[in-house]
């Protein structure tokens, strides 16, 4: 949960072949607007499903490295400067203001520019880049943001119901509540619809 702490470099990670796989390639240090400016890590592979996921109205690549953990490095300095948060009540909303995430980057660039050069000194200036690229747009499909934010669990009864309104990173905003579906990863479910509606 730290990449900044990884260890695989010294031979004592417990799952080597899944972090040569995961760890050991080429991750995206990002800004992002989910419920304002945040900075994130994902890899690569996972652009643009990781911004999608959190539920990010716009993001835009900061830098690319070469492992997660160099990631977790900068991540770890530019979290000095801006949040690496989402408020998911403030995302769930919709209320996001607006961020010019071209001018965020290019002035994070210039406050962490020592911290930069560190980082390339200790692994190579071909391990960690600054990235030139624009910011993406995202929409989703939300009829209705709700205007009261009710947290809906499965767990403490079995039995939801709603009216679909809209679907925003991993949540389901129904008129009854939103359900974060990423909770629920591994539950057996099955979904009525039309009378039956759950």
């Amino acid at each position: 949960m730290s990449p900044e702490l990884c260890h695989f470099d010294q031979g004592t990670c417990r799952e080597p072949e899944w972090g040569q796989s995961f760890c050991m390639t080429d991750h995206v240090v990002y800004l992002a607007n989910s419920s304002g400016l945040k900075v994130g890590i994902t890899r690569a592979s996972q652009i643009p499903t990781r911004w999608i996921d959190q539920g990010a109205v716009a993001a835009i690549p900061f830098a690319r490295v070469a492992t997660r953990q160099q990631a977790g490095l900068l991540e770890t300095v530019l979290k000095q400067h801006v949040a690496d948060k989402t408020n998911w009540r403030t995302m769930l909303k919709g209320e996001q203001c607006s961020v010019d995430l071209a001018l965020a980057r290019d002035e994070l660039e210039q406050a962490i520019a020592e911290e930069f050069t560190q980082l390339q000194d200790r692994f190579g200036l071909q391990a960690l880049q600054l990235v030139d690229l624009p910011a993406i747009s995202i929409a989703y499909p939300v009829q209705q943001y709700p205007g009261k934010i009710i947290s809906l669990n499965a767990d403490k009864g079995p039995d939801v119901r709603g009216v679909l309104q809209g679907i925003k990173g991993q949540y389901l905003l129904l008129d009854t509540g939103v359900i974060n579906l990423r909770k629920y990863t591994g539950y057996e479910v099955t979904l009525h619809t039309g009378g039956d509606a759950a």
